[in-house]
């Protein structure tokens, strides 16, 4: 026999291809959403906190990078789902290998929150004196000099 490797087959991409791609995110979303509880508290967490990062007093940029911090969570949280998932697909019997793996995949969502409380509390603590005033609470906004 040839034990030549075959060669993956090249991949069309279309707008079809694009919109399947689409549809299997959507679907893996809701699987999430469906079948993991720690998915759905991460949502929660990000969902509370967005709206806070944007009402902050704090410069576009570290808006958006502590928005970004929430949403590794949940990117995290699904990347260790999906080897949680994988795992359990091909045995249920408890192996070494396998439990490092989950692990690993539980350390990449730890490590995820850890970030998100070092980059909000450096924005926090940079920007503070404004963000101690509660001046962007006050209605309406002072948007004109």
């Amino acid at each position: 026999m040839d034990d030549a490797p075959i060669a993956p087959e090249n991949k069309r991409r279309s707008f079809r291809n694009f919109f399947s791609s689409v549809r299997f995110a959507l679907e893996g979303f809701w699987a999430a959403l469906k079948h993991e509880p720690s998915f759905r508290e991460d949502l929660i967490f990000v969902a509370f906190l967005t709206p806070l990062a944007i009402i902050l007093p704090v410069n576009a940029v570290s808006t958006a990078v502590m928005i970004f911090s929430l949403f590794l969570i949940v990117i995290m949280e699904l990347v260790n789902s999906a080897i949680e998932w994988t795992i359990d697909d091909i045995s249920l019997a408890k192996r070494p290998f396998a439990k490092r793996a989950k692990d690993m995949g539980s350390a990449a969502v730890f490590l995820a929150y850890i970030n998100c409380v070092v980059v909000w509390g450096v924005i926090l603590i940079a920007n503070w004196n404004r963000i101690a005033t509660l001046e962007f609470l006050k209605w309406p906004p002072q948007i004109l000099p």
